[in-house]
């Protein structure tokens, strides 16, 4: 199985801007040629920590008459830090098997100015295109973009007031009258009696997904995903939130630096705000439990993963020989797999005993 060959071009004027100022934003002119098709673009770095990185992860955006099968904005993610270049995959498809919805993942290699060829993983944005292509109702999409999106009314690193209900909150689609409705969660969630709470909540945020969606994180080990790296979704039909993950590169034992993570690191109970007056409540609880306990029997289980792991690995293995990034490291990506299966069971392991007595 062969996976798709992305060429990008970005001339010496928008290399050289790109090159002065890695943490700009500013998109500069490039060409992205796909089966033979050009398309005139714009793009640049995207990403936090790993612009510092010499394999770059770039954000290219199309023009409104030339979309790319009906989306304007792709994300290409270097996924530096992962040898195995698996771990956001493998968790985007956990949450999808959980029915959270998802960005659309896919391993390309791609071509930059023929200086080097290195596997990458293409994200669709979550934006208003994406909304159009899984059929979903309108409404606004937030990105919590830094640990200000904690669900909390205070700051996590010194725990004062927030400045504004919408610290952490960039809005990506929607109208600026759709911010009262995230200020209108905030409050809720931060300042109902617990019997309001477990009556009311529901009426702001689809529990049962959001329920789903801890599980995945909680399976993951995804640290920073309870306060940022996901996306928040307003269905207007329901006016119910939905969170939507985003960047799980640091996950499955690994952490931002690709460093071990143990696999008792997280506990159960998560992190913020919201999932934890969600736990306080005896039903939510319940619930949670149930779906983490079937969880680890049919989804997160190394019999359901382990072919799917092996074969993806046996997918990039051809690309890897010829990866610029990769080629010096093949023993590292050969024992990822290996890696990633003992710390499903780990993790499995340390979640039933935790249920235990949760």
């Amino acid at each position: 199985m062969s996976i798709p060959h992305y060429h990008l071009s970005i001339d010496k004027k928008g290399m050289k801007k790109l090159k002065k100022d890695k943490w700009s934003d500013q998109l500069v002119p490039a060409v992205l040629q796909v089966d033979q098709t050009n398309y005139e673009v714009k793009t640049t770095y995207r990403g936090a920590h790993t612009r510092k990185f010499k394999k770059k992860s770039y954000m290219v955006e199309f023009n409104d008459t030339n979309l790319f099968h009906h989306q304007k904005t792709l994300h290409l993610n270097a996924e530096f830090n992962d040898y195995s270049l698996l771990r956001s995959k493998l968790s985007f498809n956990l949450f999808h098997k959980l029915n959270v919805l998802t960005p659309n993942a896919e391993h390309i290699m791609l071509t930059h100015n023929n200086h080097f060829s290195s596997i990458y993983l293409k994200l669709d944005s979550i934006d208003e295109f994406y909304l159009n292509n899984h059929n979903l109702p309108d409404g606004p999409i937030y990105y919590a973009q830094n640990d200000d999106a904690n669900f909390s009314l205070l700051r996590p690193d010194d725990y004062k007031p927030k400045k504004s209900l919408l610290d952490g909150y960039m809005r990506k689609y929607g109208l600026e009258s759709d911010d009262h409705s995230v200020e209108i969660l905030l409050y809720k969630i931060n300042t109902l009696s617990q019997e309001k709470f477990i009556t009311e909540i529901n009426n702001f945020i689809d529990v049962e997904k959001y329920l789903s969606w801890l599980c995945g994180v909680v399976c993951t080990q995804n640290f920073d995903a309870f306060i940022q790296n996901y996306a928040l979704y307003q269905n207007r039909e329901t006016n119910r939130f939905e969170v939507i993950p985003w960047d799980y590169d640091a996950t499955w034992g690994r952490d931002i630096n690709g460093r071990m993570m143990e696999h008792d690191y997280i506990p159960i109970s998560g992190y913020n705000t919201l999932t934890a007056r969600l736990l306080a409540c005896p039903t939510f609880r319940a619930r949670y439990k149930l779906k983490l306990e079937q969880t680890i029997e049919t989804f997160f289980t190394t019999k359901e993963l382990e072919k799917e792991i092996n074969e993806l690995h046996q997918i990039l293995r051809p690309y890897a020989l010829n990866d610029t990034f990769l080629k010096n490291k093949l023993s590292y990506f050969d024992s990822e797999p290996d890696f990633i299966l003992k710390y499903i069971r780990d993790r499995v392991n340390f979640i039933k005993k935790e249920l235990t007595d949760f």
